[in-house]
């Protein structure tokens, strides 16, 4: 499946040059947000496209036109800067739309993830405290009546409709708001280390740096096609994906879903030549090649187009197994997270590595790895109450310093949240960082590499999960008296996948217990395996001891309380037979 060759300078000091240059102005004009940069967009590119999805599609002047009305209905419906929007509903064009217009006029749009159901949602909402939503009419079940408390729309055709008898032209002076690179712009939910998903603030400044330094990074063009698959909702597949793309005047093909089935098809007929990634996709597509039907499929392909693969959690097996299979002639692996200060780049492509900070641009990135007490649950420190800098090739937590611009901490809505999240006096009294919750580690040359997640959150199907959440769900349960949940690692898959040590009474049953969970969960956080125990223990502070159960893992040898597995059909008894079948790739979770 040959692609073709690029053309442009991919090499690693140009893209970190591109970078620099197209975030270097920002600053000179603070009332010029991501809304403003989409309406010049608008009149620079006009009918060229900008987002094409299955059933609408945008050209650059369309998509200013739209966020335009979308600008307009808001305050004719009262909207006013500061006031916060929940925005619920699949990927579409109409989305990104939807928020830069709301944006535009000064309001704060909380990105709703589609799949939460029951507390969780409950949660979300509580988070932002919107008091507007706009609702996909499809989601009115997932609701569950909640949108009776906020000024709810449900977009539809007649929703569009009315929509299209507001102007799109742009504002006059007379009805531009005073909004700035200072003001919130978006709510984004974060799973953080601990608890339930944080909703982070988003400024239209981080607005303008992420699309901007990504842009400049894949060095997109007016030539190039974005294939974005990934959650509008979240900070990657709603803001850097389709800023990557825009800015420079090409387009984003706007997904639902990922397909394993359609994708190489769907990436060729629709031209793409840029790939947004998180590695659990890389690793089924590889998956899916294996099988028979895959031939057929590509069988009827043309050629793809990709010149790029950009995204993160690549893992180091995967990435040249996915390159070699699939002729991706560039990989760009990067690390950031929506509410940290501090992001990497691995422009080399250096396989497995999640990016590096070029020298010159160690003060634009001042990031280190402190050493990391498993006993605590934080940073060391010395006899000085400092903290530690690891040596090269030792893991620790890496952190961020806290500076002016794009270095700055944001927080959440939960202002205690945002204050568990810095770490003061570390390397001197006074100064603070931005913990990451991630360890890692670094090499001889600079390059860091990620090592795992800290805390009560772990990473499965590509989404972060909450132990905390699905803990109170699991406790909830008829026939559950206690409930300790943590991540599991299965040979073969990237992450690692839930697992419940539940106490039970004599008429706990599973299958309720599954239902239980289905209707209150994501698929991707319900665990897929039980431990039935007897007693669950406890730190002098009531702090579950989860740590021993993780490392025990889910194999019958080593366990004597009952275990069980959810193969897709329901939970059934773990016997070695079924343990060895699941670390042969036999069985796919």
């Amino acid at each position: 499946m040959p692609a073709l060759a690029a053309t442009r300078d991919n090499s690693p000091s140009r893209a970190w040059l591109r970078a620099l240059e197209m975030t270097a102005r920002i600053e000179d004009a603070p009332a010029r947000t991501l809304p403003v940069v989409v309406e010049e967009l608008g009149r620079r590119f006009g009918d060229a496209p900008a987002l094409i999805g299955r059933g609408e599609s945008f050209s650059h002047a369309g998509l200013a036109a739209r966020m335009n009305r979308y600008a307009r209905w808001a305050v004719e419906e009262g909207i006013g800067k500061g006031d916060v929007v929940a925005l619920m509903m699949p990927n579409r064009p109409d989305y990104l739309a939807a928020w830069l217009g709301l944006t535009r006029i000064g309001a704060v749009v909380a990105l709703i993830n589609t799949n939460l159901r029951g507390e969780g949602l409950a949660h979300a909402f509580a988070a932002a405290r919107p008091r507007h939503l706009i609702a996909a009419r499809e989601l009115c079940g997932a609701l569950d009546g909640r949108e009776a408390k906020m000024a709810c729309w449900w977009h539809s055709d007649a929703f569009g409709a009315l929509l299209d008898t507001f102007s799109g032209e742009p504002l006059t002076d007379s009805e531009k708001l005073d909004v700035t690179l200072n003001d919130p712009a978006l709510l984004i939910y974060t799973s953080g280390t601990t608890g339930f998903p944080k909703a982070a603030h988003v400024s239209h400044r981080r607005l303008m740096n992420w699309t901007h330094w990504f842009a400049g990074m894949t060095g997109a063009g007016p030539d190039d096609r974005l294939y974005n698959c990934l959650p509008m909702y979240h900070s990657v597949g709603g803001v850097v994906a389709c800023g990557a793309a825009l800015l420079n005047g090409g387009a984003v093909i706007v997904r639902e879903k990922f397909s394993a089935s359609a994708f190489w098809c769907d990436v060729a007929e629709s031209g793409a030549t840029i790939f947004q990634y998180i590695g659990e996709l890389c690793r089924y597509l590889l998956a899916h090649a294996s099988e028979a039907s895959h031939q057929k499929e590509m069988g009827r392909a043309p050629a793809h187009r990709l010149r790029l693969a950009v995204g993160n959690g690549l893992a180091a097996d995967v990435w040249e197994a996915f390159q070699q299979r699939f002729a991706v002639p560039r990989v760009l692996e990067f690390y950031a997270a929506t509410e940290g200060n501090f992001s990497l780049y691995n422009a080399e492509g250096k396989v497995g590595a999640i990016g590096r900070i070029p020298p010159f641009l160690a003060h634009r990135f001042a990031t280190a790895i402190v050493r990391f007490d498993d006993g605590t649950g934080e940073p060391a420190r010395g006899d000085d109450g400092l903290c530690i800098a690891v040596a090269r090739g030792e893991a620790g937590e890496a952190i961020g310093r806290i500076a002016g611009g794009s270095a700055g901490f944001e927080g959440y809505t939960d202002p205690a949240a945002g204050e568990k999240k810095i770490l003061r006096n570390v390397f001197k009294p006074g100064d603070a960082w931005v913990r990451s919750g991630d360890l890692m580690r670094q090499d001889a040359q600079g390059f860091f590499y990620f090592v795992d997640r800290i805390g009560d959150t772990f990473r499965w199907k590509g989404e972060n999960v909450s132990t905390t959440e699905v803990a109170q769900v699991a406790a909830s349960a008829p026939g559950v008296t206690g409930a300790c949940v943590y991540g599991v690692a299965v040979a073969g898959q990237s992450g690692k996948c839930g697992m419940a040590a539940l106490e039970v009474t004599e008429d706990f049953d599973a299958a309720h217990f599954r239902a239980h969970c289905a209707a209150r969960l994501p698929a991707y956080a319900r665990p897929v395996f039980l431990r039935l125990v007897d007693g669950l223990s406890f730190t002098e502070t009531f702090k579950q001891k989860k740590h021993a159960l993780a490392r025990e893992g889910f194999d019958p040898a080593a366990i004597t309380d009952p275990l069980l597995a959810d193969t897709g059909n329901g939970y059934v008894p773990l016997d070695g037979g079924l343990y060895a079948r699941i670390n042969s790739g036999l069985i796919r979770l």
